[in-house]
């Protein structure tokens, strides 16, 4: 018996298998540890979502444009739109509109009737004894003379019409009188056949 010298075994297919994955385990860390001192581990960073508003599809309505106008029909235009904008996509005034008449700035809403009168040309029917000679007065082209014509409506009723349709668009009835202070169910009566919205 020798004295000093240590004997090794074989070491078996498992054993080996072992020691080689303990020593890429041992050489995975120290190339962590390497790369990273004190063995804080790497942030992961993550990017921010951003949240973003779904857009809103934005609304169309529609109005018939009509009467002194190149293309007369109808039209979509989108919410918030103004008679020019209608105007304007129904290919502009003929030379025969009274562009006096016309409120370019009012607004339009779904379903409404823009109504372009032609200087000089009143309404298609036929006139109604006491209304003026061309015909039914148009509530939403006429002037301030031909609304002042009419019987029961003076000057400053007339120019509250005016302001009325102004302010708030074409008239859709001749029953939207009754919103003018001074004219109610009466008067409409008496101007029934004598105007048109």
């Amino acid at each position: 018996m020798h004295r000093g010298r240590v004997q090794t075994l074989p070491l078996t297919v498992s054993q080996r298998r072992v020691l080689a994955v303990l020593a890429v385990c041992a050489l995975a860390a120290a190339l962590v540890s390497r790369h990273h001192p004190g063995g804080a581990k790497p942030a992961l960073r993550v990017a921010p979502l951003r949240a973003t508003a779904p857009r809103a599809a934005p609304r169309s309505i529609v109005v018939d444009v009509a009467g002194a106008v190149v293309h007369p029909g109808l039209y979509h235009l989108r919410q918030g739109a103004r008679v020019a904008d209608a105007i304007a996509r129904a290919g502009g005034l003929t030379r025969r509109a009274e562009r006096m008449a016309v409120n370019l700035a009012a607004p339009v809403a779904d379903g409404q009737q823009v109504l372009v009168a032609a200087r000089g040309a009143g309404g298609g029917t036929a006139a109604a004894p006491g209304s003026p000679a061309g015909g039914p007065v148009s509530l939403s082209s006429a002037t301030a003379e031909q609304l002042d014509a009419l019987p029961g409506i003076g000057p400053v009723t007339a120019q509250k019409i005016i302001g009325y349709r102004q302010q708030h668009g074409p008239f859709t009835s001749v029953e939207g009188l009754d919103a003018i202070p001074g004219i109610g169910p009466a008067r409409i009566a008496d101007l029934q056949g004598l105007v048109v919205p």
